[in-house]
Order: structure tokens, then sequence, then C-alpha cells
């Protein structure tokens, strides 16, 4: 790994379409092979003895797997939101002091969730609504993806801050590192070794274990822009105040859409049994893979929001949300296309079981209407949290999955039964779309007046200045 050069950033730049490009692309592929790793990972199992029991044995699990997402973003969000503002303003010790601080809170906090969740995991599971035939599998995976959730959430953490300092390539070679290596452990301890649920979590700790050094190699060796200082481990208050304003709202995102999951995870095991708790097992992996590239286009667009609102760049703040808003519609669109016309095709992929395909098909048919909506809706919440807009960015991550869809999933199955557990995505979605649409012009507009007063002060010293006249 080339060391990098500290006294310039890769985002101080006027090219924001590129540099947008050049976040996104290795963002993109490095997301996408991780993703490829969650659907890998249920082909296999899928594919064992009693695959759909495991398989949904997964879906009781994936609801405590989001918390922990949402606990790790939490800090991350929060912490690549404070570094690119920090970066933009010059503040490049604070942007430091961020990063140690996070450090040190996100090891904190997953010690603190491994304690507690650890003696209750079974009833953990119950709650959601795992059957007797199901609670085995969830069990099995569920107790060692908690003893590594320090190696999992510290390294979701630090590529977090890698991002926020405007190395895409790094974040890329780990989660490609991470996804190849969990590949790799799943065809040998499931296939080989018939270990099912057992060896797919053995297999995603130990390449978290793997990821986590390659990224403590990454600050430790002094490759990183934001340098890595043991002193800045030490906790300040005035750094986790303004992290966690910006990063509650990712955490509550998750932990809300965690809480929603497990309503929808109950709803459909009581309406529709375990084959359809199987089948929304495997809509839920594709959905990752549908929604990963407006993801990635929103990721990529934050340190560039957060650099460019930090040095008063008005104008270049809004030509990347322009052509962000842009890129992430084609890419929703394209997906709704597949998904909802040729569903079929991805999810015999999953599994040969005809009831499984027939109740996956049947589920796609519902729930990706609103697809074309996801993009706008990501690239908008990301926007908040990019320019430290707190309350905008809490209100609209808690809005679909909180104030929206667990409503839905109460009231929808008694009008349309089974069917209105599924209707509640769109109906969520179209709703969060809106608020996020009203909350965001005011951004927008405040965003025109200080590019017209920019312009306006770069176009008048310019006017004022006295012609040149050449020498005879």
């Amino acid at each position: 790994m080339a060391k990098k050069t500290h006294n310039a950033n890769i985002m101080d730049t006027e090219h924001v379409g590129k540099l947008l490009f050049q976040l996104a692309t290795p963002a993109f592929f490095g997301m996408f092979v991780q993703t490829l790793y969650n659907v890998v990972n249920t082909i296999f199992i899928g594919h064992t003895a009693n695959g759909d029991l495991a398989i949904a044995g997964l879906s009781i699990v994936f609801p405590i797997q989001m918390f922990f997402m949402g606990v790790g973003m939490m800090v991350g969000m929060g912490g690549t939101s404070l570094i690119s503002r920090s970066l933009g303003s010059r503040d490049n010790p604070r942007a430091e002091r961020t990063l140690g601080n996070g450090i040190t809170c996100i090891i904190i906090i997953s010690l603190l969730l491994t304690a507690v969740i650890l003696p209750n995991i079974d009833s953990l599971l119950r709650l959601i609504g795992a059957s007797d035939e199901v609670l085995p599998f969830a069990h099995n995976y569920l107790q060692i993806i908690v003893y590594g959730s320090v190696f999992n959430l510290v390294g979701m953490a630090l590529l977090n801050f890698v991002r926020a300092e405007g190395n895409a390539r790094v974040a890329m070679i780990a989660n490609i590192l991470g996804a190849g290596l969990n590949i790799l452990l799943d065809w040998v301890l499931i296939i080989h070794f018939d270990m099912s649920v057992t060896g797919a979590a053995l297999g995603t700790v130990i390449a978290q274990v793997v990821v986590l050094i390659f990224l403590s190699y990454y600050y430790l060796a002094r490759n990183s822009y934001v340098q890595f200082h043991l002193k800045n481990m030490r906790l300040d208050i005035n750094i986790l105040k303004a992290m966690f304003a910006i990063g509650i709202s990712s955490f509550v995102q998750t932990a809300a859409s965690s809480v929603s999951a497990m309503f929808l995870i109950s709803r459909v095991a009581a309406l529709g049994g375990d084959v359809y708790l199987g089948a929304f097992g495997i809509i839920q992996r594709v959905m990752m893979f549908a929604t990963m590239p407006a993801m990635v286009t929103g990721q990529g667009v934050q340190p560039i929001l957060g650099f460019n609102y930090g040095a008063k760049r008005y104008m270049l703040a809004l030509k990347a949300l322009r052509i962000a808003a842009i890129a992430s519609t084609c890419f929703s669109v394209f997906a709704f296309a597949i998904l909802y016309f040729i569903p079929g095709l991805v999810i015999n992929i999953f599994s040969t079981d005809m009831a499984l395909v027939d109740a996956g098909i049947h589920i796609s048919h519902l729930v990706f209407w609103s697809m074309p909506l996801m993009g706008l809706v990501m690239v908008g919440s990301t926007s908040f949290m990019s320019i430290g807009k707190a309350v905008q960015a809490f209100t609209t991550a808690i809005a679909r999955p909180a104030l929206f869809l667990i409503p839905a999933v109460l009231v929808l199955p008694m009008f349309f039964g089974l069917n209105g557990v599924f209707l509640s995505f769109p109906t969520s979605d179209a709703l969060t779309l809106i608020l996020t649409a009203i909350l965001i012009i005011p951004v927008i507009r405040e965003f025109q007046r200080n590019a017209a007063a920019e312009s306006k002060l770069a176009y008048e010293p310019a006017r004022s200045s006295p012609p040149r006249h050449s020498q005879p």
C-alpha cells in the first residue's frame, strides 16, 4: 500500500461528477462483493439438508444483525460527517480526534452489547417469531455472530472513516477481501464439512477479523490522510456530542428498521408459515442487491457534500447533489424492471423448492412497487447527515421504519391479510419520499441563495478590476 501524501485531499476539486464516480465506483464493487457474500451464503445454506428451515433461521436473525449494523453506522456515519466537514474547513486535528474517539466509542459499545445479548439469545429469537423447528438454526448462527461483534463493529466504523477522507479504494479492497474470504470459507465449511449455519457464522467472523487487521494496518502504517494518534482515543465530550448529533439518526434508522423487521417477520410467520418466512428471507437478500447502487451513490456523495459545505462551495455542493439524485434514480428504475417483471430468474438461484420460489415471486410483485423511488430517498436522507442537519437527518431516518412502516404492517393486514404485510413496503417508501422532499426543498433553496452570493462575489472583483493595457 503506497504511502499517501498528507498535504492534499482528493475532494479538493471542482470536478465533483468525476469525483463522485471515483468514490462511488470502488465503493460499488466493494459493496457488491460484500452483498454477494450474503447472497452466496444463503444459496449455500439453501441447498443443504433442511435448507428451508436454515434460511428461515437466517431470516429470524436478520433484524438483530440490522441492529448491530445500526450501532456501527451510528459511530461510522456520525464520524464520517464530522471528519469530512473538518477536512473541508481545514481543521485536520479535529478530524483526527474524531477518528480516535470513534474507535474508543465503538469498542466500548460493542462489548456492552455482547454482554447483554449473549445470555438472552433464545428469548430474543422467540420474541421475533422463531418456531421450535427454526430456533436451533437461528441460535447456532446468532451465538457465533454475537461473539465476533466487536470485530464487525470496529471494522464497520473504520470503513466509514476511510471513505470520509476520500479513499474509497482502500474501503473497496477491505470489502472485497472480507467478502471473498467469506465465500471461500462458506464453500469449505458449509459444503465440504456440512456445518450449515454454524459454518456460515464462523466464516463471517473470521473474515471480519481479517478485514479489521487490514484496516488497522492502513492507519497504523501511516498510509491514511487522517492520521491515527493514541492520545486521540481519550474521549472528548465535544467530539462525541457533534458525532452523535448526526450519527444517532443513522442508528435510529437502522434500529427502527430492525424493530419493523421483527414486526414483519412475526406477521409473515403468523400469516404465511415457514415457507413464506423462508421466501421473505430470500427477498430481503435480493433487496440488499437492488438498493445497493443507490445506497453507494448516497455514500459516495456524502463526503463530497460535507467537504464542499465545510469549504462554503455551495455551487459544487448543489452540482454533486443533482448528479447523485439522477444517478441513483436510474439505478433504482433498472432494479425495478428486473425484480418486478422477471423475479423468478433471481429467486430460482436461491432454491429449487417450487413452493418457496412461488412464494418469493408473489412477494416480489408486492414489495418492489416503490423501487424507483428509493434512489431519491437514499440520497436525500444522506444529504442531511453530510451537512450536519441533525433534525432533518433524524426525522428522515426514523420516518420510513418507525413512522410509516410499522403502522402500515399493523394496519394493512387487517384489510389485505398476508399481502398487506408486503404492501407496507411501497406504502412507507412513497410516504418517506414525500416527507424527504418537503424537508430538503428549504435546504436546496439555502444552497441556491448561498451559491448565488458565492457567484456574485467571484464576479464582482473581476468586474471591478481595471482593464489591463498592453505596453506599446
